[in-house]
Formats: C-alpha cells, sequence, structure tokens
C-alpha cells in the first residue's frame, strides 16, 4: 500500500510539472513517504531526515515533505517539525491528494505547514499514477482496517475500512489492461472482507468474479488476506478462476492460542490449519506465504515452540518474521510480561533457521517441472537473465538475448536458491 502510495505522490507531482531526479543533490522537491509499523522504520526516517539538512544548506530553494502514517501519529507531526524546522510541509495518508496545494504553499511559506486529518476523507478517483512497472500493477480496493490486532498501529493511522465502488475498481483495471499491463494486484489491508460497507453488499468473491471477466486481463493477484474472513465461498471461487494466481498471503502471526486471542486476530490455532487444509483441497499448486511476530508480550517458550510447530506443519513456501515492536498507542505496548531483546532474538533466529530450511527444500522440489513464468523484465544484477514469477509468486531467472518482457514463458526449472528459481526457456529465445 505504501509503493502504491508513493506512486501516486509521483503521478501528483508530474501533474504539476515535475520530473524524476536522478540524485537527490539534483531535486529541488523531495518527498519522503513513512511507514510507521515498527520502529526501525520511524528511526529510519529519523535518520534520513537529518541526512537532508546540508542537502538544504547547500539549496535553501530545496522543498521537503514528509507523508505516510508516521506523522498521522499523535504528536508525532509536530515532534518532526520540531526535530527538522526545515521540513516545508507534513501531511498524513488522509490528505495525499493534498499534495499539490502544499506544495504551492510550501514556496509561500517560510514556517513548516501541518496537514493532518484525524477523519479519513472520501476516496478521491481518478487521481494521476506514476506506475513504477510496465508489467504488473497495484490497484487499491479498500483503505484503512477495522481489525484492530493489539500490536497494529495501522488502523489508528489509516482509518476505519472505506471500500472502494466496484465500478471505480474495474474501470481502472479495464484502463491498466488497456495500456499494456498484464497482471493487477488487489490491494487492501484485508481484502477479505471488502465490501462490507457497501450499499450493495458485494463481496470479495463477487469483485474476483467480476474482474476475472475483463479479457485482456492475464493475471490477477491480492493482497493481504485475514484468516477469519477467509470463507468457503471465497475459496470456491479462486479454485474456479484461472486469471487468479495460485499464491494466497495469509499472515497467521503466532501459532499459539493463547498469544492469538491477545493479539486480538480472531481465530484459533485450529482454524488457521483447517483452513490451510480447505486451500489445498481446493487449489492443489497454491503456495502459501505469511506474516510471523516472535516476543509478543506474554509469550513464552512454549508458546514459541507451537508457532515453529505450526510453520514445520503448514510449510509455508516464504514467511516475513518479526521481531515484536512495541507501538505506541496500541494496546500491546501496555501489556504486562514483555520479552526481553536477548530472547526475541534468539527465537527470531531459530525461526528464520527454521523457515528457511523449509523454504529451500519446497524450492528444490520445484527442479525439473516447468511452470508458465510472466516475464516482468531483465536481471538488475545480471542483464543476462531475464526476470519473471510463476503464478505461485516465486521468482525465476532464466537467460535469453531477446527481452521478453511481459510476454508469458514456459520455463523448465534446472536449479533454485533460497530467493529465486533458475531454468531455460523451453523455446529458443535469440
Amino acid at each position: 500500500m505504501n509503493e502504491y502510495d508513493s506512486e501516486v505522490m509521483a503521478g501528483l507531482c508530474e501533474a504539476l510539472g515535475y520530473f524524476a531526479a536522478e540524485k537527490q543533490e539534483e531535486a529541488n522537491l523531495i518527498l519522503v513517504n513513512t511507514c510507521c509499523v515498527r520502529e526501525k522504520a520511524e528511526n529510519k526516517v529519523y535518520g534520513l531526515l537529518g541526512r537532508f539538512r546540508k542537502l538544504k544548506q547547500a539549496n535553501p530553494g530545496l522543498i521537503i515533505g514528509v507523508g505516510g502514517c508516521m506523522p498521522q501519529q499523535k504528536n508525532l507531526a509536530r515532534e518532526i517539525k520540531s526535530r527538522f524546522p526545515y521540513v516545508n510541509f507534513i501531511f498524513g495518508p488522509h490528505t495525499l491528494f493534498q499534495l499539490p496545494q502544499l506544495i504551492r504553499r510550501a514556496y509561500e511559506n517560510k514556517e513548516t505547514i501541518i496537514a493532518i486529518q484525524e477523519n479519513p476523507v472520501e476516496i478521491t478517483e481518478d487521481k494521476p499514477v506514476k506506475r513504477v512497472h510496465n508489467v504488473c500493477a497495484w490497484t487499491p480496493i479498500t483503505f484503512g482496517c477495522n481489525n484492530f490486532c493489539t500490536y497494529c498501529i495501522v488502523p489508528y493511522v489509516r482509518g476505519r475500512e472505506r471500500s472502494r465502488q466496484p465500478e471505480a475498481i474495474l474501470r481502472e483495471i479495464k484502463q491498466l489492461v488497456a495500456s499494456g499491463y498484464k497482471e493487477i494486484t488487489l490491494l487492501g489491508q484485508n481484502v477479505n472482507s471488502y465490501g462490507k460497507d457497501l450499499p450493495d453488499k458485494i463481496d470479495f468473491a463477487a469483485l474476483l468474479s467480476r474482474v476475472c471477466q475483463i479479457e485482456e486481463l492475464i493475471r490477477l493477484r491480492f493482497l493481504t488476506s485475514h484468516p477469519r474472513d477467509f470463507h468457503q465461498r471465497l475459496i470456491e471461487e479462486i479454485a474456479r478462476q484461472p486469471k487468479v494466481c495460485e499464491h494466497i498471503h495469509l499472515p497467521v502471526q503466532a501459532g499459539n492460542n493463547k498469544i492469538l486471542k491477545k493479539m486480538n486476530r480472531g481465530y484459533t490455532r485450529e482454524e488457521y490449519l483447517a483452513l490451510i487444509k480447505n486451500l489445498r483441497q481446493a487449489i492443489p499448486q497454491v503456495a502459501i506465504t505469511t506474516d510471523l511476530i516472535v516476543g509478543f508480550p506474554g509469550e513464552t517458550n512454549e508458546d514459541f515452540l507451537q508457532t515453529l510447530d505450526l510453520v514445520e506443519n503448514v510449510r509455508f513456501a516464504s514467511a516475513f518474521t518479526f521481531v515484536y515492536s512495541n507501538r505506541s498507542g496500541t494496546p500491546a505496548a501496555k501489556m504486562p510480561d514483555q520479552v526481553p531483546a536477548e530472547i526475541k532474538k534468539e527465537r527470531i533466529q531459530t525461526l528464520i533457521k527454521i523457515q528457511n530450511e523449509i523454504t529451500v527444500a519446497e524450492n528444490q522440489a520445484e527442479i525439473g517441472k516447468t511452470y508458465q513464468v510472466l516475464v516482468e523484465g531483465r536481471n538488475e544484477k545480471n542483464p543476462s537473465l531475464l526476470a519473471g514469477r510463476t503464478k505461485t509468486n516465486k521468482l525465476v531467472l532464466f537467460p535469453a538475448r531477446k527481452d521478453l518482457t511481459g510476454e508469458l514463458i514456459q520455463v523448465k526449472i534446472t536449479a533454485t536458491t533460497l530467493t529465486h528459481l533458475a531454468g531455460v526457456a523451453q523455446v529458443t529465445l535469440v
């Protein structure tokens, strides 16, 4: 979602006549799009803003704007203004579309402008978007979140869930595929709950069906799903639609019921495992990835071992693993029995080791198989190789002299690593 917001910021700037600078030193406008899900991200922002001081001194006319979720937190915008007075304006997710006005005002005001709105505004449609990729594109279907997991700051900074009208989503996707995009990813904090706030009560399964009717669309993905709202009708719809990719990112966060309840996740370990079983029965080739948090307040070693057991049971294709990060303003921040840093470090290393072993083994099992790969472009590290993804979202690298970006190529897998598959095309590519 942050990547999409950055594309919107770039689109709004281009509409004003700006174009991308190759180096920060050459820019006369710098925008920082922030995240506040973890403390590490915030610390990076502070470090970056500190380094901008020299740029501002060298170029007093430089305009610096700080946006995204971080300033939306209580008192954070004023703290940024106090610590970095050379920042020209500060805005949050709800004032993103005020960016053109904020840039114009920044040229007229010496004081830092704060544009933070507490309540989300109506969804703005038909905005300019500067797409980073030319094969795959993001399309948000919801904004905000209603889940209020006890560790998560997102509902407090992005607001309650709001669904886009299906007609607006379909119109955007039709425009994208007409422009040559082959793969669309539907975005939302919880795509499964799409439509609950709309008067016609369209749900996510129905939206998938309507999107798949767009003839020129080749592939459809979605991020992110919440296990609590992944009902059987949705599973059946995914299995029925050949355009929907066989990859589901399904964050579990923990494998212990006590911790899941403290997290306010709304499902049990047993319910999650049953969901995995249903998915694999309906979609045999499905690749499931996940998010995992270690060191949540009150997590004992026995609780952590249950998470490891779940990981070994499910055998995720890959996992994003995190050490619990205390977020001020969330219920978990005030919970007793915070886990010491050294224990969290030990647990995350154990978890990563086990998951990496599973990922390597799962990738090695792909050797000898042939997959349809959507080519996304040249590999940056080795331009002699093309890079693309299978429908299960596995990165595949293979040699080809001809640029086949946007093409679907049959590739036989010959080798694997932790991060990608390697193969050869089944036709001569010169």
